[in-house]
């Protein structure tokens, strides 16, 4: 643990912000505009972009250009923009696809950060293509960007109890119980973004796959 505390700062003490770094990647966190979403558990994407611009010690800025909030980072080495949609979670698709153009980076260099009901709270997965699982962030940013071959860091949100609407939890807020454990989560979101662009993916797979 504390060979990984000591890596993990050794990235950070090195990171930095600025819009002359040469960006090599695109990390991009989903969720929904407006202090009424901010906290609810469909947001936990954009929540994690705000720790990595955080960690490379840049805040997020709008960009008028691509309507989203952005900065242009140092994280684990690379260049890389970390940015959050200001549209609404089903229309992700044209802020990510216009900011990554802007910065000229390709579709397969971009990591989307977002909920996943299909898997436990507190729980990190990662993989790259696939299908959208009825998620509308990311069946319009394939949409948009040509392509479901990018990254997906996905954050466990767990499904609703009873009979609760999924689309109704998802827009509500964290449990008691989880808001005492979700900085945690967004900690080993960031963390796994950071795995992904120190060491690729399948790297950063055997990592938090295996976490127990």
């Amino acid at each position: 643990m504390f060979a990984r505390l000591a890596h993990l700062w050794a990235r950070r003490a090195s990171s930095s912000v600025g819009e002359d770094i040469d960006v090599t990647d695109l990390v991009v966190g989903l969720g929904n505009p407006g202090p009424e979403y901010e906290h609810t558990r469909h947001n936990v994407g954009a929540m994690v972009a705000d720790e990595l611009a955080r960690r490379g010690g840049g805040g997020l800025a709008v960009n008028k250009k691509t309507h989203t909030r952005s900065a242009t980072v140092r994280l684990a080495g690379r260049g890389v923009v970390i940015g959050v949609p200001m549209s609404f979670m089903n229309l992700s698709g044209g802020p990510t696809s216009s900011l990554a153009k802007y910065h000229s980076v390709a579709p397969t260099e971009v990591i989307v950060v977002h909920d996943e009901l299909d898997i436990p709270f507190g729980t990190v997965k990662i993989k790259r293509g696939g299908g959208s699982a009825g998620h509308n962030g990311l069946r319009d940013v394939t949409k948009a960007l040509g392509t479901p071959d990018y990254v997906r860091v996905r954050v466990g949100i767990g499904r609703p109890p009873g009979r609760m609407d999924a689309a109704t939890f998802v827009l509500k807020p964290f449990s008691a119980a989880e808001r005492k454990e979700l900085p945690f989560l967004v900690d080993d979101a960031a963390d796994a973004v950071e795995e992904i662009l120190a060491s690729g993916v399948e790297a950063a797979q055997m990592r938090f796959h295996t976490k127990g």
